[in-house]
């Protein structure tokens, strides 16, 4: 294995860590919220839409406030 062998190995695996990093970022630990059956944000209360909680089934929050949460975590870095 030459140099660029192991320089392409090592760029590969820095990036495999950060988007591994990435993902368990997004992902959400705190359990949903149920309200009358229907799952609501666990940050302001509202239902989330069934188009979000079709294209991400583990969503606790609705879009704006995940939105806002992954701020404050960029901000706070």
């Amino acid at each position: 294995m030459d140099e660029l062998d192991r320089a392409k190995n090592e760029e590969m695996a820095d990036r495999q860590r950060a988007l591994d990093a990435q993902a368990a970022r997004a992902r959400e630990t705190e359990p949903p919220r149920l309200v009358d059956g229907v799952r609501v944000c666990i940050d302001c209360g509202e239902p989330i839409p069934a188009a979000r909680l079709a294209a991400r089934p583990e969503s606790v929050r609705c879009v704006l406030c995940k939105q806002q949460k992954e701020h404050r975590e960029r901000c706070n870095r």
